[in-house]
């Protein structure tokens, strides 16, 4: 039997996502002929090509002169520098051609569209003169500036994609919205139905391409995202009309959180199987079906358009057994080292390439109302041995040649980190590596410095809403304080702080979240975070909140009758806040201190807008909502807490 695994479109540019190395390297450990395939990386190469622009200018080109966006008539009137510039620009971002830095750097070079403008929100250009970027990178930071510089080029490309040709696409998702809790398939049933775009003829000659190379008899592809969903289905569109015979089948993130009550036949005329949470065991007795070795209803948590769902219960994989992950097969000269914002720590989800690696599957915690704490990839706590995470990094590096490692854990526990970093020094294994964390009081001083030591250079973690009393209503089990110890501590060790932020938690007040934002000043301020993200609370069907709504002081809206997708519910909260009035200014916030801007201000400022009055040059001030209260934090309380 040949296995292919398949990564759909679009998922980030700069490294693989890791599902496909994970299977490959389970089933080759059990014997199997397995490879794998990035789709996602080879539709950009394919879109970011002279050809490709060639053939979205001639959509451009179509195009009413109503229907064209200050983006697709910039892009028209520059199409020949654009041609000219698009092969050296992907050679540099692939670390191909360094020495272009220069000529990149020096603004006169590439041309610069609409996303450029964005330049100027990072600083006041005239406040500190000249190129805006200066201040940020210096004399020196070459390869950076320029790399920021390209950043912007290729996303001016991807905005004239989306304004020319599909207005659901973007580099790191695809047409999300026919995907996301969706209730019935109508909305991609009608998408897989329509003619093809220029995207979507570009993804199928390159299934067809893959299909040629590799001879499959089964076909796994991956959904970790809603924006993965409408690929997936487009390339298994295409191989059911290419090679009917062929086996597919569907896993990932995406079915393991919004399938579990699928009942939609009309799924299976594209995908064979469809299997939940892990998928090494659904996949062992998929194969062992597929060889006449186990009947049909002894699938392991497994949809089959005859039997529906099928679970045998038989226990899952252990972690330690699972095998080491490979990127055998994938083109890991191709991917783009990207550099979307300025920011040191936010940086690394799109700069460099990261082998992954799982140091526990599931989280130890499993209490936080807000998550899907009863879903497999939360609940099931197992923890891989020391030494078997070693001979998995030292099996990773002799493969790719790198030591860049990104563990995805969904809260790896300090226990198992301490052992790892002493292991790593022990071994005098040199490599670089970050993940994600609870801000747990075991990260003293001493365990964060032995981390770095180890070469840790970055963790991101929950501090959600700074509000201890919000804190203990999601039981998160941390404090503000405790948090500004503990990121003080790996800020201290030289470790780069991200906090993963929230607002709109059931029953938070206008004053929980100005306050919170006082807290996340003081912070950045402190120097205990140097990067961080708001994310807008989301109430989903498998969370404490979702399962116990009255307990959080919310109503949730009437269930629709989902056939396909059921993740996400919408309710009303008994405060009757209008949380998305506080939203943009939430960001605004964050995106300055992340660059060390606005940290002196009055938080209520980043929620102020400016008005002119009718016959008269003054400006008047007014708050969002007219309702922004002033903060009740103590303007010192981080500054006492590390005290």
């Amino acid at each position: 039997m040949r296995i292919l695994s398949i990564i759909p479109p679009m998922t980030q540019l700069n490294t693989p996502y890791p599902s496909t190395a994970y299977l490959t390297g389970f089933l080759r450990s059990r014997g199997f002929q397995a490879d794998q395939v990035d789709l996602s990386i080879a539709l950009a190469h394919k879109l970011l090509s002279v050809a490709g622009l060639r053939a979205i200018h001639g959509r451009v080109s179509e195009l009413p002169r109503r229907g064209q966006t200050p983006t697709t008539r910039f892009f028209a009137e520059r199409f020949e520098s654009y041609s000219t510039t698009i092969s050296p620009v992907m050679r540099f971002l692939q670390g191909r051609d360094p020495t272009l830095a220069h000529r990149i750097a020096s603004r006169r070079y590439l041309p610069e569209g609409p996303r450029f403008a964005l330049l100027h929100q990072y600083v006041d250009s005239q406040q500190h003169g000249g190129d805006p970027l200066d201040w940020a990178f210096g004399a020196l930071g070459l390869q950076d500036h320029a790399k920021h510089i390209a950043t912007l080029y290729l996303n001016d490309l991807a905005d004239v994609v989306r304004d020319a040709i599909d207005p659901r696409f973007e580099f790191v998702r695809y047409a999300p919205s026919l995907a996301a809790s969706q209730p019935t398939f109508d909305q991609l049933q009608a998408a897989l139905g329509a003619p093809h775009s220029l995207v979507d003829a570009m993804l199928h000659a390159l299934t067809l391409e893959t299909l040629s190379r590799h001879s499959p008899n089964l076909v796994l592809i991956t959904a970790p995202f809603p924006g993965n969903v409408y690929g997936a289905f487009r390339i298994a569109q295409t191989i059911k009309h290419a090679r009917p015979t062929v086996v597919t089948a569907l896993g990932g993130g995406y079915c393991n959180t919004e399938l579990r009550e699928m009942n939609e036949p009309r799924v299976f005329d594209y995908f064979d199987f469809i299997t939940l949470d892990a998928g090494e065991r659904p996949l062992l007795s998929l194969i062992e079906h597929l060889q006449n070795k186990r009947s049909i209803d002894q699938l392991v948590r497994t949809y089959t358009r005859t039997h529906h769902y099928v679970d045998a219960r038989e226990p899952d994989i252990a972690l330690s057994e699972s095998g080491t992950p490979t990127y055998a097969g994938l083109p890991l000269g191709d991917y783009l080292s990207l550099l979307d914002m300025l920011n040191p720590m936010h940086r690394l989800w799109s700069d460099g390439r990261w082998n992954k690696i799982t140091v526990a599957h599931g989280c130890y915690w499993t209490k936080c109302s807000f998550c899907d704490v009863d879903l497999d990839y939360i609940s099931r706590y197992d923890l891989a041995n020391t030494d078997v995470l070693i001979g998995r990094i030292e099996s990773l590096v002799r493969e790719t040649g790198q030591t860049g490692f990104h563990f995805v854990d969904e809260a790896a526990p300090p226990k198992a980190l301490k052992s790892l970093a002493t292991a790593l020094l022990h071994r005098k294994l040199d490599i670089s590596w970050w993940g994600n964390i609870r801000f747990e009081k075991s990260f003293n001083a001493g365990l964060c410095q032995l981390m770095a030591e180890s070469g840790c250079i970055a963790v991101t973690g929950g501090l959600e809403v700074a509000s201890d009393r919000l804190l203990k209503l999601m039981k998160k089990g941390v404090s503000v304080e405790q948090v500004a110890r503990v990121t003080r501590a790996f800020s201290d060790a030289g470790i780069l702080v991200h906090a993963y932020l929230m607002y709109g938690f059931p029953t938070q007040t206008a004053q929980d979240t100005i306050d919170s934002l006082e807290y996340v000043r003081q912070l950045f301020a402190a120097g205990c975070i140097q990067s961080g993200f708001f994310h807008r609370f989301t109430c989903t069907v498998h969370s404490p909140v979702g399962k116990n709504p009255e307990g959080y002081g919310v109503t949730l809206s009437r269930p629709l009758h989902a056939t396909f997708a059921n993740n996400d519910i919408n309710f009303t909260d008994a405060t009757g806040i209008d949380h998305d009035v506080y939203g943009a200014g939430l960001q605004k916030a964050l995106f300055n201190y992340m660059h060390g801007i606005g940290l002196d201000l009055d938080v209520r400022e980043w929620f102020e807008q400016r008005e002119s009055h009718p016959g008269s040059r003054k400006r008047a001030r007014r708050r969002a909502d007219d309702a922004v209260p002033r903060t009740t934090v103590p303007p010192n309380l981080i500054e006492r807490a590390l005290a």
